[in-house]
């Protein structure tokens, strides 16, 4: 997993399946037999030889850590094995007239956000204290990450803090420290209280900015910068949102290698700030930076916290390949699958 010339990331995963196989017709093909049939339709999309027979390993494709469903339904059920964060779940859709619709690549951890029909998963929360001051590098890069960083990078305007990292593009953390401390007293317009998600975005568009980026963007993966390995937090409670994702977690990152180096979720840089309401403005007022691996050396984890989740995914069948994503119902479970898992 994660050899840079072998490895597909999710998202071109996902568009390299959709590709192939929409509009693939499974008529007429009793449940066993399309199983195998999708199964040798995904080699062939991949490259990779059609064996006589398919081990039943855990998950169905080991190489691309991930396992596959074939929906005639919206509601996904996945039994007898705890969800994975980290791998990978191939949705297949397929219409009335038995014709593959659309495929959708999600991961384990994006299962269990929209999963809110009963079944609990873990929510991990931590406490934001803050130190004597006002900014403050908590922590230097991990062993593993040490070996790809490199000093003095300057970002190319053209590149995109959405792109892959590569080594001899990524900043020691204490470059970036350097970089954004700067930002403290910075303020930015409020603009509502229901606006948690506009105000990150501002702050990091001046992270982008301070950082040598030409543009802004964000999609809402994990981390939030993954061409600097850069994880945001706007703090302005003491409780900070982890979400699914512990930041001490040794787990692969979905991404390729970097210079033969897999590179874990623990060696991404978290960049937090505090901030206080001033008017109808957000005065960022500290900066805490750290490793996902020193995280809770300066951040206590909350214990026992656990969150309902729910989701259902629906899809169009008058456009091949268009996908509607909303809620997948599910209950340990995530789709009913009509043959579930191949």
């Amino acid at each position: 997993m994660g050899d840079p010339d072998l490895w597909i990331p999710t998202n071109e995963l996902g568009r390299l399946l959709d590709q192939t196989l929409g509009g693939l017709s499974l008529t007429g093909l009793p449940p066993r037999t399309r199983s195998k049939y999708v199964k040798e339709c995904i080699c062939k999309a991949l490259g990779y030889p059609i064996p006589k027979s398919f081990r039943k390993t855990k998950p169905r494709f080991p190489c691309q850590r991930f396992d596959v469903y074939v929906q005639k339904s919206s509601n996904l059920q996945i039994w007898n094995e705890e969800l994975e964060l980290t791998r990978r779940y191939v949705i297949v859709c397929v219409a009335k007239n038995d014709v593959v619709t659309a495929v959708k690549v999600v991961t384990g951890s994006d299962l269990m956000l929209l999963d809110t029909t009963g079944t609990r998963t873990r929510k991990y929360q931590a406490r934001m204290i803050s130190g004597a001051d006002q900014v403050e590098l908590a922590a230097g890069d991990t062993d593993v990450l040490r070996k790809v960083v490199q000093s003095r990078v300057i970002a190319n305007p053209d590149s995109s803090p959405l792109e892959r990292p590569r080594k001899g593009q990524i900043m020691p953390i204490d470059e970036i420290f350097d970089r954004l401390r700067s930002m403290v007293g910075l303020s930015f317009d409020y603009l509502g209280s229901d606006q948690e998600r506009n105000r990150g975005g501002a702050l990091h568009a001046l992270v982008c900015q301070r950082l040598g980026y030409d543009d802004f963007r964000d999609d809402g993966q994990f981390p939030d910068l993954p061409h600097q390995l850069l994880e945001i937090k706007l703090q302005t409670s003491r409780t900070i949102d982890l979400g699914l994702v512990l930041p001490s977690s040794t787990d692969a990152l979905d991404m390729p290698m970097i210079d033969d180096i897999r590179i874990r979720i623990c060696d991404v840089r978290y960049a937090l700030f505090f901030a206080v309401k001033e008017n109808d403005r957000v005065v960022l007022t500290h900066l805490v930076m750290t490793t996902g691996e020193r995280f809770f050396d300066r951040f206590p984890l909350f214990k026992g916290n656990l969150l309902n989740t729910k989701m259902q995914i629906r899809y169009r069948s008058t456009k091949p390949n268009e996908f509607q994503t909303r809620e997948f119902s599910s209950s340990r479970s995530f789709f009913s699958s009509g043959d579930g898992i191949l």
